[in-house]
C-alpha cells in the first residue's frame, strides 16, 4: 500500500492521496457512492480521532476538529468531515515534524475508511457526562504499535454504533471466507459475535480473521513480493548470456 494511501491513522499526514485508488468514492454531496453491491446501515455523526496504541502507551496523531458523517455498511466504515482543516497533535512518529521534507497538505473536506477486513478488536469506553468511545484497532507491517480510529459522542449513538460495527464485521468475514484466514474456532467466535445480544458491550471485543491494514485480502498477504529491478539496470541494454551481450 503506498505511503500516503488509506487508512491514514498509520501515518496520519495525508488524507484523500491523489494516487490511492482505493479511497472512498463521494457525490457531490459528500455523501459515500456505494460499490456494487454494498448495502448501506447506518448513517452517525460522531468525533473522529487517529491513535497508535502500544502496550503501555496511547499517542493521538490527529483529531478533526467537527464531528464528521460516519457511514457504515457490510463491507466498511467511511467517515467524511468538510468545511474544516485537519488539526493535526505532533506527535514522535507525526508525518509533520519540521524535519519532514514534505509539507502536510490541508484539506477543507477529509474522508477516510476502514475495511472489515482490518479490524482486530473493538474497545467501547464510557467516557462520563453521558458520552462514550469506540475504537476500531488494527494491525499494521509499519508500525509495531496499533494503529486505531476512535469515534466518540453520546453514549447510544456510539453503543449502537459499536454494536453494527461488531456484527457487520463478524458477518462479512463469514460470508467472504476467501478474503480471509479463519480457524473453525475462530468462525465461531465470529458466529458468536454475530447473534451476541444487544445490550451494552463495555470493554474489548476481540474480532478473529483480521488482516493488517496493508492487505486486502489473505491472497495479497501471502503473495510473495515482487523483486524490484536494480535501480541502475539499463531497458536498452543488452542481457549478459544472450545474442548481441558482449559476453
Amino acid at each position: 500500500m503506498p505511503e500516503d494511501a488509506a487508512p491514514f491513522f498509520v501515518g496520519p499526514h495525508r488524507f484523500d492521496a491523489d494516487a490511492d485508488p482505493t479511497r472512498p468514492v463521494l457525490d457531490r454531496r459528500y455523501a459515500l457512492v456505494p460499490e456494487p453491491g454494498e448495502r448501506m446501515l447506518g448513517h452517525h455523526l460522531l468525533r473522529v480521532a487517529g491513535h497508535l496504541l502500544g502496550p503501555t502507551e496511547d499517542v493521538r496523531c490527529w483529531a478533526l476538529p467537527t464531528p464528521a458523517t460516519i457511514t457504515v455498511t457490510d463491507r466498511r466504515l467511511v467517515y467524511v468531515c468538510s468545511g474544516s482543516e485537519l488539526s493535526v497533535v505532533p506527535g514522535r512518529d507525526s508525518r509533520t515534524g519540521a524535519r519532514h521534507r514534505r509539507p502536510v497538505r490541508l484539506s477543507r473536506l477529509v474522508s477516510g475508511q476502514i475495511r472489515w477486513q482490518w479490524p482486530s478488536r473493538l474497545e467501547l469506553a464510557d467516557l462520563g457526562d453521558g458520552t462514550a468511545e469506540l475504537r476500531v484497532v488494527c494491525d499494521a507491517l509499519r508500525t509495531i504499535r496499533q494503529p486505531a480510529l476512535a469515534l466518540s459522542g453520546p453514549v447510544g449513538p456510539v453503543t449502537g454504533l459499536a454494536r453494527q460495527v461488531r456484527r457487520s464485521v463478524a458477518g462479512y468475514r463469514l460470508a467472504n471466507p476467501d478474503l480471509v484466514d479463519l480457524s473453525p474456532p475462530e468462525r465461531d467466535v465470529l458466529t458468536t459475535r454475530v447473534a451476541a445480544s444487544p445490550g451494552p458491550m463495555l470493554g474489548t471485543v476481540t474480532l478473529p480473521g483480521s488482516l493488517p491494514v496493508e492487505f486486502l485480502s489473505r491472497d495479497d498477504y501471502y503473495r510473495p513480493p515482487v523483486a524490484e529491478a536494480s535501480p541502475w539496470a539499463r531497458s536498452d541494454a543488452p542481457a549478459r548470456d544472450q545474442p548481441g551481450s558482449a559476453c
